[in-house]
């Protein structure tokens, strides 16, 4: 089992998915790419993540990112599966976006994904099912993100779409993006940023001019640039 870790290439595979056969690699094509694990086909808490993600497709999409989903099915069996998932949404779009058959768990157990947790995440045979894993890989195919929830807890997609977020201002700008930023609390969301700690000297006024709330000398707030930008 590879052990993948924030920064390393990810692993290339070639698989069957819902869509037809892939290489991931060529999948990924430059763009932002989310690979998330599902457990099971047909099973309740994976229908309403795939349910939920779908919905909010073009959201991922406006951000320049795109989806790829696995669970430990074969692909016919995919296919009958998001007939289910699209009826849980009527008024919704159809499931645009790729799911991988990992019958074999060749690909699960190369990006780590299979249950030592729960022993009841199985299938027939015994074989462990995955857990709830997201990878969140950049254009040039490194990894940026990792999150594993058990197979019980349903994924937070609007927390995904915030990850990227902050990633991508992150590349953009020299900054960092604080706790809770970006998310409603007591009425009030943190939209402001920070200036990373790389940012010395001069460099700080060129990069933000006067806008910087020093906290400590190593903490330093900024307003968001991109909102900045579009004042």
């Amino acid at each position: 089992m590879v052990n993948v870790r924030l920064g390393d290439t990810a692993p290339n595979f070639q698989t069957e998915t819902s869509q037809g056969k892939i290489d991931f690699h060529e999948f990924i094509d430059g763009k932002w790419t989310i690979l998330f694990s599902h457990p099971d086909d047909y099973t309740p808490v994976c229908t309403t993540e795939l349910s939920a993600v779908s919905l909010s497709y073009a959201d991922f999409k406006s951000r320049g990112v795109q989806l790829i989903g696995l669970s430990a099915n074969n692909a016919e069996s995919h296919k009958g599966w998001i007939k289910d998932i699209d009826a849980l949404s009527p008024n919704g779009p159809s499931l645009e976006f790729p799911i991988i058959a990992d019958e074999d768990r060749k690909v699960s157990e190369l990006y780590g994904m299979l249950d030592n947790l729960d022993k009841t995440n199985v299938d027939k045979k015994g074989i462990p099912f995955t857990v709830r894993t997201v990878f969140i890989i950049d254009p040039e195919k490194k990894i940026r993100l990792t999150l594993a929830y058990p197979a019980s807890t349903g994924k937070n997609f609007q927390e995904l779409a915030r990850c990227i977020d902050s990633l991508q201002l992150g590349d953009k700008y020299k900054i960092t993006t604080p706790a809770n930023w970006g998310v409603p609390i007591n009425g009030k969301t943190e939209e402001r940023v920070i200036v990373h700690p790389s940012v010395q000297g001069e460099k700080v006024k060129e990069l933000f001019g006067d806008d910087v709330d020093v906290v400590y000398p190593y903490l330093r707030f900024t307003s968001n640039p991109e909102k900045k930008q579009s004042a």
